[in-house]
């Protein structure tokens, strides 16, 4: 029997590798990083310092891009014991603003499933990072008009799409959030009584991962956005 979904009003999108890539330029870097470094630790080694830096710098200065940097310049100065070459470092920070500079790429099927779902729900761009690269980010996509309200927060939980939904919705019942993290999109959507779709990316970061929570009503798992629009009328 299909589920009855009279009061769905709202959609809230995640960005980051929902609507558009951003993981695989991260990996990009952590190549390079790994070649500049290759004097003073193995890949493996390196990337565990990097990883377990970035997460602790994530929890005092948030997520994106600069934290990110930040963490490759410090973890290169502890692997090294400080030996590291001014150049290297120098060339760190390139990478960085090579990576915030970088043109926006939308995912297939992102900008005709959202424009297809404009004019029949209300639609909200949800998603977590640096301010000023997440606003540069949404205006290159060429989706912004699109979306009804944006929400650039430093971390989702229940309580962001709490307020989110209730602010530019109806509230979480009548609300569904769609975003590649479990962690982060889906099961703080749920847990407030929203709709939460997932839909993977194949370079989602660690950090992100998750339990899908299978037992639960209102959680869905489709292949691409494309996908969605189908999805939305078998719920109805």
């Amino acid at each position: 029997m299909a589920t009855v979904l009279p009061h769905l009003t709202t959609i809230g999108f995640d960005a980051d590798d929902t609507l558009w890539q951003s993981e695989q330029y991260f990996g990009i870097a952590h190549e390079e990083f790994v070649g500049l470094l290759a004097d003073f630790a193995d890949r493996e080694a390196l990337l565990a310092h990097l990883l377990e830096t970035g997460m602790r710098n994530v929890r005092s200065h948030g997520f994106g891009m600069k934290t990110f940097t930040f963490s490759m310049i410090e973890t290169a100065i502890e692997i090294s014991g400080g030996k590291v070459p001014a150049h290297t470092i120098g060339r760190i920070l390139a990478i960085g603003k090579e990576i915030l500079s970088h043109p926006v790429e939308l995912l297939p099927g992102a900008g005709e499933t959202v424009e297809k779902l404009a004019g029949s729900y209300r639609l909200v761009l949800i998603t977590k990072g640096d301010l000023f690269h997440q606003e540069s980010k949404v205006e290159q996509s060429g989706l912004k008009g699109m979306f009804e309200a944006v929400e650039i927060v430093s971390e989702k939980s229940a309580d962001t799409y709490a307020r989110a939904f209730s602010r530019h919705g109806d509230g979480p019942a009548s609300s569904m959030m769609i975003g590649n993290s479990l962690k982060s999109d889906v099961i703080p959507a749920l847990q407030v009584g929203s709709w939460g779709v997932y839909v993977p990316h194949h370079l989602t970061w660690v950090y992100e991962h998750a339990e899908a929570p299978l037992h639960e009503p209102r959680f869905r798992e489709i292949e691409g956005l494309v996908e969605l629009p189908a999805l939305l009328e078998a719920l109805k």
